[in-house]
């Protein structure tokens, strides 16, 4: 029995696990893992200094990388977007990748506290391992633009609920 091709996008607030349950699902075979983060930081490495600058190139990169992402669902691989699925919009966008490949989809939505989010960020920043170091601010600008998905999107969401 052969897999169906599936895009797996991720919905939590900075610093909730998206990467890391990303890895994750990356694992399986016959799946790829894109990450938002390294294509824009080797993309537009001085560029995105605002979240209207963020705004702006993350749609530039989604206007680039949709053509590839169909694709690869269309060849049969599965795709984990390590793209945030935070907005309706950002979903919505995510919804025309699996059905213009006629692809399977799962919305993982990791839902954790802010409070923690924020704990976990402050440890990424002092590791210096990520792409991006956030501040506060941009931490509580982007947290107030967080939509969970609601079940009038239509999508099939797998909650992760961490404490």
């Amino acid at each position: 029995m052969t897999e169906t091709p599936t895009l797996h996008m991720l919905c939590g607030k900075i610093a909730a696990g998206k990467s890391t349950l990303a890895a994750s699902l990356a694992a399986n075979d016959k799946t790829i893992l894109v990450v938002q983060d390294k294509w824009m930081s080797a993309l537009y490495p001085t560029e995105v200094k605002t979240l209207d600058d963020y705004v702006f190139y993350v749609a530039r990169l989604q206007d680039a990388m949709r053509p590839h992402l169909v694709d690869l669902l269309r060849a049969g691989m599965s795709v984990v977007l390590d793209f945030p699925a935070n907005t309706v919009k950002s979903r919505l966008w995510m919804r025309t990748v699996f059905e213009g490949a006629g692809a399977a989809h799962k919305l993982h939505f990791i839902d954790t506290p802010a409070e923690i989010c924020r704990s976990r960020l402050h440890a990424r920043n002092a590791s210096g391992l990520h792409d991006y170091e956030v501040s506060d601010a941009e931490f509580d600008a982007f947290t107030r633009h967080f939509t969970p998905p609601s079940q009038a999107e239509g999508f099939d969401v797998i909650v992760h609920r961490s404490a």
